[in-house]
């Protein structure tokens, strides 16, 4: 039996448009696969905002990285559960791609925590526990996949915990260009708002609460910039992103960029609360503990 055949793999279709049978994988060249659309902020993207995404991310690689997209997908959506054996020959088969790019593309999952490759046992699918879930590959999957409420509740959770203490370390930390950027950030998101343009409010959204990260000076905060950043483009939804675009959001940005180019840690603070209790859409709106 097909280690990778599994009947609910449904992304993909033959080339001539007939069905794959029951338990089959679809198979025509890789090169012609949808690949679900990668959202990009088009403004300006800073240095900073460029930090810790860059080495973990598998986009844009050709063959190699369509194969990690398509594998990574069907482990963490469990189309390719736990401890499920994964067979570099039969990968290449199915796929129509040369032994090299399988096993690039393994390592690299490898290196994200879904796979584990041993002697005598081979390569076999890891659980979640073991999974590198800040790594932003693992975050767009998820949050594209069965799993995304799950996902959107996790970010934001993680973004009740970090960032108000950001906002009030970064107070009066940021270079005069970094302040300069957080202003024109805020005049993006107005315009946005008067535009109801929400792919560029939530753009502008996320490079802002990334720049407050790298400006805390911890460097454990700055590392999860990035993937703050990257979650938040494409998990963007009330329950990550601050708020449809909206006068009182835009308004709140403000007064956190103010407290930021002030010095005003406290006021930077209560401006974050501020923004991350506003979801008209999820009740309550603040992390309360959960029964387990």
């Amino acid at each position: 039996m097909s280690t990778l055949a599994h009947p609910t793999m449904t992304a993909a279709r033959p080339a001539d448009g007939a069905a794959s049978g029951p338990g089959e994988l679809d198979r025509f060249s890789y090169a012609d696969r949808p690949t679900p659309p990668v959202p990009r902020w088009e403004g300006v993207d800073s240095d900073l905002v460029r930090v810790g995404r860059k080495t973990t991310s598998s986009r844009g690689r050709g063959l190699h990285g369509q194969l990690v997209q398509q594998l990574g997908q069907m482990i963490v959506s469990g189309d390719l559960g736990a401890d499920r054996p994964l067979v570099p020959e039969e990968i290449g088969q199915r796929f129509e791609v040369s032994r090299t790019v399988v096993r690039e593309s393994l390592r690299v999952l490898e290196a994200k925590g879904l796979v584990s490759a041993r002697p005598n046992v081979g390569t076999r699918v890891r659980p979640v526990a073991d999974w590198n879930l800040l790594d932003p590959d693992i975050i767009e999957w998820r949050a594209f996949g069965p799993q995304r409420d799950e996902q959107r509740r996790e970010l934001f959770e993680l973004r009740w915990a970090i960032e108000p203490l950001a906002a009030r370390l970064a107070a009066g930390h940021g270079r005069e260009d970094v302040q300069q950027r957080l202003v024109e950030l805020t005049e993006i998101m107005a315009h946005a708002t008067a535009q109801a343009d929400q792919v560029t409010f939530t753009r502008a959204d996320a490079e802002l609460h990334a720049l407050v990260l790298q400006m805390a000076g911890n460097r454990m905060l700055e590392h999860l910039s990035g993937i703050v950043s990257c979650a938040l483009q494409v998990s963007g939804g009330p329950a990550t992103s601050c708020e449809r675009p909206s006068e009182s959001s835009v308004s709140l940005h403000i007064r956190l960029v103010d407290a930021l180019g002030t010095g005003d840690g406290t006021a930077g603070e209560a401006a974050t609360r501020a923004l991350l209790t506003v979801h008209p859409e999820i009740e309550p709106s603040v992390p309360a503990p959960r029964e387990h």
